[in-house]
Formats: C-alpha cells, structure tokens, sequence
C-alpha cells in the first residue's frame, strides 16, 4: 500500500489495517466529544453553532473526510462506510435535542392547547372587483360579452369616433393625459383614455352588428385627488345594437340592473342630458336604497341617486364603426364603478380605493 501522509494529525502510516483503526478511534472520540456538549444545550441558539462546528461544511467531522479523496478504492470503502454511519447517529441525536427543547419551550409557556388558534391571513378581492364580478354575471345572462379595450389610446378611438372631432366643445367636458409622442403629422395623437367607450367603434368594426357586450375598465383624468375625485378610477360601459333598438329596451336593461344592485322594488328615473356619442341622452338615477325614495343624507333628501348617463348611440358613431345607421340602431350607457361601490358599502372617499390600506381592504 503507498504510504500516506496527513498533514492536519501529522502521522505517517503505511498499512490499512492501523490506518482504519486510527481514523475510527479519531472518529469515535470527536462523535463522543460532540454528545457529550450536545447533553450539556438547552436552547436551539448553542445547537445550531455546534450543528455548524461540527458538521457543517468547514466542521470538525467534515475535515476528517477530507482526508479520504487521497485514499485507495478500497481505503475509501472502509472509511467512508464508518464515516457515513457515525454522521447519520450524530444527525439523529442533533434532531432528539430539538425535539427536546421544543418540547420544554411549549411546557415552560404554559399555552393552553384547547384555545382557539390564531386567525390566519387570507386574501380576498377589491371591493371594486367584487361588485365588477356581479355586473359581468348579471349581464353575461343576459347574452351580453365582456370585451376590454386599451388603456393606452389614440386620440382617434378616445375622441373622433365618439363623435368629438378636433376642436368640438364636447373636448373641453374632460381634462385628458396626453402623451409626450408625436405622430408622422406633428400631433400628439395618444392619450391614456378617459372612458371605456374607446371600446365602442373597436367592438363594431371587430363584430359588426347585432352586438351586446360590457367593458370594465380602468380610465384615467387630469383632476385633483379629493374625497370625490381621483385621476384613476373605474368604468363599466355597456353597448346594444340591433335592428329596431329602442328606448323601452334600454330602460328595461337599466331597470334589471338597478334591481340586481339595491332590491327589487328599486325604481329607475330618466332625464335628458347631452352627450355627443348619443342622440338622445339621458342621466339615469335610481330610488335611494336608503330612504326608499323619502329623502335622506345619502341622496341629499331628493329621494334619487344619480348613477350613469345613457342613450341611443349617435348615427355618426355608427359610421364610424362600420355600421349603417338606416338599418341598425342601439342603445350605450356607463357609469363609475367606484361611485357604484361607494354608494352600495357608504364609503365617503374615494381615495381609499388606491390607497392599499389593509383597515379598509380588510373589511370586505
């Protein structure tokens, strides 16, 4: 056998059978030393630093067995066998320690195992989200899809299909973001958009016509942040259109869902109101859910709450979206799904949606 040499013990020896018998002895006193502390630790602090001294990869067993990638096949077998063997026992008396000082640490703090235990976190949707699911359901029923639109937008789809053309007075209704990019003609012609009804001429030229869908979604405005403003909020926009659309039709859809939201004995009151996507249009109010109509705090004492504006989509629309306004006509509305919730939990700040405050979110 070649002769070894180990510089960390500094002896010399040239036969196996001396040589196994010495790394044994080395072997059976270090894992006698580490018992003989391991009995002497009563906390997981002094476990882990002699789980560290000893086994860990720079420990006092491991460069023992840093020895062995100098050793024989067969010098490796015997050794390594031994080795593997005493560092399983040790892993075993280390986890019985644990054990042990779980053990006493539970009977030292006296808990009371029959009381309840502590509530666990759990997630949940955004009240927003929460009232958005609803009105998907609702209106999923009633044949309507569920499109989105972009929220990056060209002026064209945000404005001009809605009939809104460059320089309309309509423009000036809402302070709008503007995009710092221009196009090929100088303009700057991208907006983030300021209502779902960007959706409208896509949804036409995409489907055609008959067509009954909903867009959710996230709009955004150039406006102080106050209790009832905020410069990103949420809109729910519907659009029917099909041949002998009418006003009766509308009401009946608004009607259902005003019912759906706040009972059904709600009742639902149209007055005139311009928009220029539409012709007519109208600014749908609901019976207070509060007072029943008798005046209250909530409705400021008129018995009605103002929740959405609608009306028969405007021929110039139509157009726009491929669709000729002699054979089609259709009905539009949309409302801020935040003055929805508002209204339906008594939130009185709008901020508090954005505001990722788990006292509010917690409570729904």
């Amino acid at each position: 056998m070649e002769f070894f040499y180990k510089k960390e013990y500094n002896f010399k020896i040239n036969d196996l059978f001396y040589f196994i018998l010495f790394m044994q002895k080395q072997l059976q006193n270090l894992k006698q030393e580490i018992v003989n502390q391991l009995n002497k630790v009563k906390n997981n602090s002094v476990l882990r630093d002699l789980e560290i001294k000893y086994l860990g990869r720079k420990g006092e067993f491991t460069k023992i067995l840093h020895c062995l990638k100098d050793l024989t096949v067969q010098e490796k077998k015997e050794i390594g066998e031994m080795a593997n063997r005493m560092k399983k026992e040790l892993q075993e008396k280390f986890e019985e320690i644990k054990n042990i000082i779980a053990k006493n640490t539970v009977e030292q703090k006296n808990i009371d195992v029959t009381l309840p235990g502590e509530k666990i976190s759990q997630g949940h949707l955004h009240p927003i989200t929460i009232i958005q699911n609803e009105l998907e359901n609702l209106f999923t029923s009633m044949g309507f899809m569920v499109l989105d639109g972009p929220e990056l937008e060209s002026d064209y789809y945000n404005f001009e299909t809605l009939n809104m053309p460059k320089h309309h007075p309509a423009r000036d209704m809402q302070d709008t973001f503007y995009i710092d990019q221009k196009n090929k003609q100088g303009e700057y012609d991208l907006v983030m958009r300021t209502h779902t009804s960007n959706a409208q001429v896509r949804a036409m030229q995409k489907y055609g016509a008959p067509l009954k869908c909903i867009v959710p979604g996230r709009v955004f405005r150039n406006e102080a942040t106050d209790v009832r403003h905020e410069h990103t909020f949420y809109q729910f926009e519907g659009l029917m259109i099909d041949k002998d659309i009418n006003f009766s039709q509308m009401k009946g859809v608004l009607e259902s869902m005003g019912q759906f939201l706040y009972g059904p004995d709600t009742k639902l009151r149209l007055r005139p109101k311009f928009y220029p996507f539409v012709e007519p249009g109208v600014n749908g109010e609901f019976s207070c859910f509060v007072c029943h109509g008798k005046g209250c705090r909530l409705c400021k004492n008129s018995g009605w709450l103002e929740i959405l504006g609608a009306g028969l989509v405007h021929p110039n629309v139509l157009r726009a979206g491929g669709i000729d306004p002699k054979k089609y006509s259709g009905f539009a509305f949309g409302f801020g799904l935040n003055r929805l919730v508002m209204l339906k939990y008594g939130i009185n700040d709008i901020r508090l949606f954005n505001s990722g405050d788990l006292r509010f979110l917690e409570q729904f």
